[in-house]
């Protein structure tokens, strides 16, 4: 069974930076792939609480918002983000 998830990283982050998961007041936001081009509008996204439910929509093909300070949190694509859970450091 695989461990919890300790982080989410972007793989190629934005001019070298550190980017890690937003946290809104709902929760991590998320796109579903099954809203097609519009799964990037704020009423088609997916909130959770948790780092490993985050990790299991991901796995399954979601989208995860992604921001550092100082730039704007943009829409991360599944194939361009790394889970890294408790064991794999």
């Amino acid at each position: 069974m695989a461990g919890r998830v300790i982080r989410i990283e972007r793989v190629s982050s934005r001019g070298g930076i550190v980017e890690e998961p937003v946290v809104t007041s709902k929760g991590y936001q998320l796109a579903d792939p099954a809203h097609g081009k519009h799964k990037h509008h704020a009423e088609n996204a997916t909130y959770v609480w948790t780092l490993d439910e985050a990790a299991s929509l991901v796995s399954r093909g979601f989208s995860l918002r992604m921001g550092a300070k100082g730039k704007p949190p943009s829409l991360i694509a599944p194939k361009s983000l790394r889970i890294v859970r408790e064991g794999d450091v």
